[in-house]
């Protein structure tokens, strides 16, 4: 049966595809240690678990409005003002089923065949799929580790051309850790206004940032950017529901109509237990701060760990929860591994370790380690990272 060429062109993910290896390798018998997941290790706290629970009790199964139902748009609203003074109607606001989604559909929403959007690299795994898909072009920031992977708006404005239509914002930023600053992000804004292009803020990590760091909400911090501006949010991280598949897109009243029109025609609507517990979640004020706090103590800990390691250096992440380091001096030894993909295969086959290589995200010669996993399996682990590189030199 033919596959349609885009189709084709996609490339699958690697941290999914490294974390069901490591599921397989568990039900062989076999003890592995997963880096390699994006989500909290935390469960879902049981206000929200319950109000999913009241749901299906009053039969709330039914299709709901595709924008998502009122009382979470408004929710959604709400808890933006009071946690960034940033002011959206609920008809602003789209409901979506995953926080992949809202990204797909504002891109299918912007750009024209043959458009161009800005991506900073190292980059999560499915903004460039998604840009293709789209049928627009990606087009790589080179941001490095020496300039704490910040898209400076020095790099960007050369690569700024007639065709730029969009720019995926990630802060805090997947794989990296990195936290955008101010400065950064006003130079981007004056880009954006200046060569009239849309900034995609995906602020999915906005909870988790350490050592004093702030978020900057972009629509917020700058509201005469506003109508420049599409937020996309989810539930997965902050509220440990990642698979609930509820994620949002704020945006200017004819964007978000026409998200909600793509997704009456392709998800139909969220999932309605799952926007009843999401709603809970907002209006029982949840608070992340007990979860983000460990991860905060392991964050400290992966990176000292992985600071001993000879050949490995790793820069302090300020947000998110994942360690980026560099393994550029652990390549290219007689015998030994020459790509950090074929590291991490040697970890994973070797030391039972699941870890996501840096070409996973554009940027060969690093390695990206979740801590979302307890202290102890992050010891036993990097124990065993320790003993494998040991042994390679």
């Amino acid at each position: 049966m033919h596959i349609s060429t885009s189709v084709r062109a996609i490339t699958p993910s690697m941290t999914i595809g490294m974390d069901d290896r490591a599921r397989r390798m568990r039900r062989q018998g076999i003890d592995v240690i997963s880096f390699a997941a994006g989500e909290p290790d935390f469960d879902t706290p049981e206000v929200i678990k319950r109000a999913a629970d009241e749901a299906i009790r009053e039969g709330f199964t039914k299709y709901t409005a595709p924008a998502g139902i009122i009382e979470l748009r408004q929710a959604v609203a709400a808890r933006l003002e009071a946690d960034y003074g940033a002011r959206y109607a609920p008809e602003e606001v789209v409901i979506t089923a995953g926080g992949k989604p809202a990204l797909f559909y504002a891109l299918r929403t912007l750009c024209e065949p043959g458009d161009e959007v800005l991506v900073p690299v190292p980059a999560w795994v499915s903004y460039m799929e998604q840009v293709k898909l789209a049928d627009a072009r990606p087009v790589p920031v080179p941001t490095h580790a020496g300039e704490d992977f910040q898209p400076l708006p020095s790099r960007v404005a050369p690569l700024v051309t007639g065709r730029t239509r969009a720019m995926v914002l990630n802060s805090p930023h997947n794989p990296t850790g990195t936290v955008y600053t101010r400065e950064t992000l006003a130079g981007l804004v004056e880009l954006s206004r200046k060569h009239e292009f849309v900034l995609l803020s995906d602020e999915i990590y906005e909870s988790m940032v350490y050592d004093g760091t702030r978020h900057y909400c972009v629509s917020a911090t700058w509201p005469e950017a506003r109508d420049r501006v599409v937020l996309l949010n989810s539930m997965s991280k902050t509220y440990a529901m990642t698979g609930w598949r509820i994620g949002y897109a704020a945006a200017p009243q004819p964007v978000a109509a026409a998200i909600t029109d793509i997704q009456g025609h392709l998800a139909g609507n969220p999932n309605s237990i799952a926007q009843r517990a999401a709603l809970a979640a907002f209006q029982e004020h949840v608070d992340p701060g007990k979860m983000v706090a460990e991860y905060d103590r392991r964050r400290a800990y992966v990176v000292s760990r992985l600071n001993a390691l000879p050949g490995v250096r790793c820069t302090t992440p300020r947000g998110a929860f994942y360690a980026f380091p560099d393994v550029s001096g652990l390549l290219g030894r007689p015998g030994g591994p020459a790509t950090s993909a074929a590291l991490c295969e040697h970890l994973l086959e070797r030391a039972h370790v699941a870890i996501v290589p840096g070409e996973a995200f554009e940027a060969p010669g690093f390695m990206r380690i979740s801590y979302a996993i307890s202290l102890s399996r992050i010891e036993e682990g990097l124990n065993r990272v320790a003993h494998a590189v040991a042994a390679m030199q």
